[in-house]
């Protein structure tokens, strides 16, 4: 009798994380959908800015782009994987050891 109820509140439970896993998922893709849109709608403002004429721009318009472009890159953040030499000496050492 023991068992069969703990079973059954296994499979209860199994049930209601699956729920909550499919609705986290669901919420993650929505967010990287919007992500995606606003994204290539600064890397267009990006370009327009590269294409433009600066020669015919007063000081003033050159520095408001330049605060512009400053801004829409600081969005982006790092650009890469940064690791520290002690951490790629270990990496190195653990290859070493397992090959």
């Amino acid at each position: 009798m023991k068992k069969i109820t703990l079973y059954l509140m296994m499979i209860c439970l199994s049930l209601t994380f699956q729920s909550i896993i499919t609705h986290a998922a669901e919420a993650d893709t929505k967010v990287a959908v919007s992500k995606s849109i606003e994204t290539k709608k600064l890397l267009n403002r990006l370009n327009e800015i590269n294409l433009l004429d600066k020669s015919n721009l007063k000081t003033s318009e050159k520095k408001q782009l330049r605060e512009e472009v400053l801004a829409i890159k600081s969005n982006f953040g790092p650009g890469g994987v940064y690791i520290s030499v002690g951490g790629l000496i270990i990496i190195i050492l653990l290859l070493i050891i397992l090959l």
